[in-house]
């Protein structure tokens, strides 16, 4: 796709949230030299290192470390989890203006309707992000490509503009006219694969015993119950196709709940499971294994290490 007009230009672009999926998006954008991209981070830092199976891109990053120090941009890429968006609130006040583009990069449905009511007349574009990634280190982070893909966006002009703005970059975009059934499409491995890597504490490897396999054959065929129920044009064999897709994926990769985990942070389990079974009570769809998944790691999330709860 050639860029839009208004694309062709160079743009200013700020990433909040340096964590694995931001990092990877605002080195890779920054080494293309098509815009100026800042980060808004706690802590400064100067460069910024994305390795690749074909080596490590070097990135000498600007960044933010208060909201006082921002100004309004052309985008902002808001690549923090779910349940940190309300925390981005100042930032997201100095950066963004009528015209800006506000991308949200997080898991989860209701990316929209969570960001709104923070951006004034922002533009705010819901994404879904396909990519493998690990941070590393503050400055560093490792890139994976984890399909085709490693966005979708729907099939409208702010995502065509969203596509257009990573051209020139490894990261590929697809732009859907069914964007609701991609969205439950991700969700449905998010919502399984997430917990339950963190919960046995264990990388994608787990995947491939053939209990936990069965297991997660079970919770998948109870999520595409109720995104069908939702309006997602799901296949009868839905379950069974995202499985493999899971079981695809390396097994040293890890989940970022399952990160989480290791570092002691809340787990993103209500924007995933939780979100999942919260749409099946409206609809009135049984979900007793996502249901006892979603408990038990409500229970494990913000222990300070695995294994230890919070009491």
């Amino acid at each position: 796709m050639s860029p839009t007009v208004a694309n062709s230009e160079r743009q200013r672009v700020a990433v909040i949230g340096l964590g694995s999926i931001g990092g990877v998006v605002a080195g890779l954008l920054g080494a293309a030299s098509r815009h100026d991209v800042a980060a808004c981070v706690r802590r400064p830092i100067e460069q910024l290192t994305v390795e690749q199976a074909d080596g490590a891109v070097e990135f000498p990053i600007r960044g933010w470390t208060d909201p006082s120090m921002a100004q309004p941009q052309d985008w902002v890429l808001l690549c923090t989890k779910a349940q940190d968006t309300t925390a981005s609130a100042p930032w997201l006040q100095r950066l963004c203006g009528p015209a800006t583009r506000i991308a949200v990069l997080q898991n989860g449905i209701g990316q929209a309707e969570r960001v709104a009511p923070l951006v004034s007349t922002a533009t705010v574009i819901p994404t879904i992000v396909y990519y493998n990634s690990e941070r590393l280190a503050p400055d560093r982070v490792r890139y994976r490509r984890a399909g085709e893909f490693d966005f979708a966006v729907a099939d409208d002009a702010p995502g065509q503009a969203f596509a257009a703005l990573f051209e020139g970059t490894p990261l590929r975009t697809l732009v859907s006219g069914d964007f609701k059934t991609l969205v439950w499409r991700k969700l449905l491995v998010n919502a399984v694969a997430n917990p339950v890597s963190a919960l046995t504490i264990q990388r994608n490897a787990v995947f491939r015993r053939a209990d936990i396999n069965a297991l997660c054959l079970a919770l998948l065929e109870e999520a595409a119950a109720v995104g069908r129920a939702d309006g997602a044009k799901l296949a009868d064999d839905e379950a069974a196709q995202s499985l493999a897709r899971l079981v695809a994926i390396p097994p040293d990769a890890g989940s970022s709940m399952y990160f989480d985990r290791l570092a002691g942070r809340p787990l993103e389990i209500d924007a995933l499971t939780g979100a999942v079974v919260e749409i099946a009570v409206r609809h009135r769809v049984p979900t007793p294994l996502l249901s006892m998944l979603l408990t038990l790691a409500r229970a494990a999330s913000g222990s300070s290490r695995p294994g230890e709860g919070r009491g």
